[in-house]
C-alpha cells in the first residue's frame, strides 16, 4: 500500500546516525528512517537466534509490499521476501526494483491481499511478517492481523505500521481546518471528513490492543514521523545540518509515549507467542 501522507522535502545529508542502513542507499528518508532501524535490528537478532552460531537467511513476507521499499533492503540483507499486494502495475515495478538491486533471486511478487492471505501463502512459513500501511484499508483490521500473526513461526517478527490519528487531528488544525480536526477526533475511524483519503486511524492503545489479541507479546511502539510532517520543507532543504538533526530528533523522540499521540504514523513491533508444545 502507498502511504497516503504527504512526504517532506529532503535532501543528502552526510551519513547521520540515524541513516547507518538507509534502505534507499544513498538517498536518506524520513519517511522510513525509524521503522527500517528498528525492523533490521529486530531481523538481526531473529537471524541469529534462528542460526545458532551463524547468521542465517529468513523467510519474511511483506503485505501490501507495493514496489519493495522495504522489501528490497530487506533482500539485500540475504533474507528471502514474498510481497504480497493487489495491484500487477505495483508487483511489475517491484520486479524491476529487485533486479536493478541484484536481488531478484530472493524477492518474489504476488497479487493477493491480507484478507485472503492463505490464497496464496501458507500459514506458520514465515520468520517475519511486515503489515506496513495495510491496516487502514482493510474492512476487519482483526482479520489483517490475524492473518499477519497466522502466517508468522513461533517467536516470529511481526512489523507493523498504520496511520495515527493524532498525526492527522494536529495536521488539520496548524492548516487552521479546525472543524475537521475536530472532527477526525472525535471520528472512530479518525477520518476528518469525506475528502479524506484515509478510510480509517488508529490510536497507539488500538493497534497494540490488535497485536496482542492476535497472539503477539508486543516489544515497543514507535511514534512515526512525529515532527517531519509538520516542519516547512524549504527549511530541511536550505538549512545546512536541519536534515540530519530531524532524522536524529525523530530517532530520539519515536520511542517515547508523549509523542505517539500526534505521530503521523505508529509502528509496532512484536514477536508471535511461543506456545506449549511448539
Amino acid at each position: 500500500m502507498s502511504d497516503p501522507t504527504r512526504p517532506p522535502a529532503s535532501s543528502r545529508p552526510s551519513q547521520p546516525t540515524s541513516q547507518r542502513s538507509d534502505p534507499f542507499g544513498p538517498r536518506a528518508s524520513l519517511r522510513t528512517a525509524v521503522v527500517w532501524e528498528v525492523l533490521k535490528d529486530a531481523l538481526d537478532r531473529r537471524a541469529k537466534a534462528a542460526g545458532s552460531q551463524a547468521h542465517r537467511a529468513l523467510d519474511v513476507l511483506d503485505t501490501g509490499g507495493g514496489s519493495g521499499n522495504f522489501a528490497v533492503p530487506v533482500a539485500r540483507l540475504g533474507h528471502r521476501v514474498t510481497v504480497v499486494d493487489p495491484s500487477p502495475n505495483a508487483l511489475f515495478a517491484l520486479e524491476r526494483r529487485a533486479a536493478e538491486a541484484g536481488v531478484a533471486d530472493r524477492v518474489r511478487g504476488v497479487q493477493g491481499d491480507v484478507s485472503g492471505l492463505f490464497d496464496v501463502v501458507e500459514r506458520d512459513g514465515y520468520d517475519a511478517v511486515l503489515c506496513h500501511g495495510v491496516l487502514e484499508y482493510v474492512e476487519e483490521p482483526e482479520e489483517g492481523v490475524r492473518n499477519a500473526v497466522d502466517a508468522l513461526r513461533p517467536g516470529g517478527v511481526l512489523s507493523l505500521l498504520a496511520a495515527g490519528v493524532g498525526g492527522a487531528v494536529l495536521a488539520r488544525a496548524l492548516a487552521g481546518h479546525f472543524k475537521e480536526a475536530r472532527q477526525a477526533l472525535d471520528d472512530p475511524a479518525g477520518r476528518w471528513g469525506d475528502a479524506d483519503p484515509v478510510p480509517r486511524r488508529f490510536t497507539a492503545e488500538q493497534l497494540t490492543r490488535l497485536v496482542a489479541d492476535a497472539g503477539v507479546d508486543v516489544g515497543a511502539v514507535h511514534g512515526v514521523r512525529v515532527f517531519a510532517d509538520l516542519v516547512p520543507g524549504v527549511l530541511v532543504d536550505t538549512e545546512p545540518g536541519a536534515l540530519q538533526e530531524l532524522l536524529r530528533l525523530e530517532a530520539a523522540a519515536a520511542e517515547q509515549p508523549a509523542f505517539h499521540a500526534v505521530a503521523t504514523q505508529l509502528h509496532v513491533l512484536g514477536e508471535k507467542q511461543v506456545r506449549d508444545g511448539a
